[in-house]
C-alpha cells in the first residue's frame, strides 16, 4: 500500500464534566484564523447534544452544535476545510441533517465535509426520543437519503425509517481502551488491525473511488511541549503509510491562550509549509 500525504485537522478542544465551560479553549473564530495562518488544513466538532450526567462525571465532555459552530469558523476562514466528527445520524430525520450539511457547504463555498457515524450514548438516544436499537438501521437509511436530497431533483424514497452501499471515507473508532461493549463496533486496537481494514475498506469500494481516512491521534502527550517529538514523527509517518488521508488532533483541555499555542506549535513541528 503506497503511502498518502497527511492532512491536519484541529478539534476544537472539548471540556469535560458537567460545569465544563465549552469556550474555555478561547474565541472559535479566533482559533480557527490562528490553525489557518499556521498551516492546519482542516477544523472539527464532534456533536454531543445532550450528554447525560454520568458520562460527565466519569470524563465525558461538553461541545458546541457542530454545524452552527462549523457556520461560524466558515465566517472566519478562508481555507479550512470543516469536518463534523462527528455528528450523528439517527439523532437527525435526513432531510433536516440534509438541510443542515448543505447549508454549511453552500455558505463555505465548499468546504464542508459531512462525518457522520451511529452514536453510542444510550442515554443520550433516550433524551431524544430516538431507538437506540434501532440506530444502524437509521444510520443506513439516512445514508441513502442524503445523496438523493443533494442532487436537488424530486425524488421518492421508501424505506423501514426515512443500505450504506457507497461513501468517501471512512472515520474509524480507534484507541487503547477497549469500549467496543458500549459502541458495538469491533475495536480496532492498533495501527496494524487499522491497516488491515484499511485494505478491506479499498477492495470493496467503487472502481476508481478515492477515499479518505480520518482517524484521531489519541496519544495525548502530542500536547506536551517536552513530548517526544520523535516518536510522534514515526507514528504519524506509520499513519500515512497505511492509507490515512487525515489526521484528526484533538486540542488540549486547557483554557485559552494555550490552546492557540498548542495549535501554532503542533503546526510548526508536525505540519509541512
Amino acid at each position: 500500500m503506497s503511502g498518502t500525504t497527511l492532512r491536519f485537522m484541529l478539534q476544537y478542544p472539548e471540556t469535560n464534566g458537567p460545569e465544563g465551560d465549552m469556550l474555555a479553549a478561547g474565541p472559535v473564530a479566533e482559533l480557527a484564523s490562528a490553525a489557518e495562518a499556521a498551516g492546519w488544513s482542516g477544523f472539527a466538532f464532534t456533536e454531543h447534544p445532550v450528554p447525560g450526567a454520568r458520562w460527565l462525571d466519569a470524563g465525558g465532555h461538553q461541545t458546541l452544535d457542530p454545524f452552527v459552530a462549523l457556520g461560524h469558523v466558515a465566517a472566519a476562514t478562508a481555507r479550512l476545510r470543516l469536518l463534523t466528527y462527528l455528528a450523528v445520524a439517527p439523532y437527525r430525520n435526513p432531510f433536516l441533517l440534509a438541510k443542515a450539511a448543505a447549508t454549511v457547504d453552500v455558505l463555505s463555498n465548499g468546504r464542508f465535509i459531512l462525518g457522520i457515524g451511529t452514536g453510542y450514548l444510550k442515554g443520550e438516544f433516550r433524551a431524544l426520543g430516538v431507538d437506540f436499537e434501532e440506530r444502524n438501521a437509521l444510520f443506513d437509511e439516512a445514508l441513502d437519503v442524503l445523496p438523493q436530497f443533494w442532487h436537488g431533483e424530486t425524488f421518492s424514497f421508501r424505506g423501514r425509517h426515512f443500505v450504506a452501499q457507497r461513501a468517501q471515507g471512512w472515520m474509524p473508532l480507534t484507541g487503547p481502551v477497549d469500549i467496543s461493549s458500549t459502541t458495538r463496533t469491533p475495536r480496532i486496537a492498533s495501527w496494524d488491525e487499522l491497516a488491515v481494514r484499511i485494505r478491506e475498506l479499498q477492495r470493496n469500494a467503487s472502481s476508481g473511488a478515492s477515499l479518505d481516512v480520518a482517524v484521531a491521534y489519541t496519544d495525548p502527550t502530542i500536547a506536551d511541549p517536552d513530548g517526544d517529538t520523535g516518536r510522534h514523527r514515526n507514528a504519524l509517518a506509520a499513519l500515512a503509510a497505511i492509507g490515512v488521508t487525515w489526521v484528526v488532533v484533538p486540542g488540549p483541555s486547557r483554557p485559552h491562550p494555550a490552546a492557540r499555542e498548542f495549535v501554532e506549535r503542533f503546526a510548526s513541528t508536525y505540519i509541512a509549509r
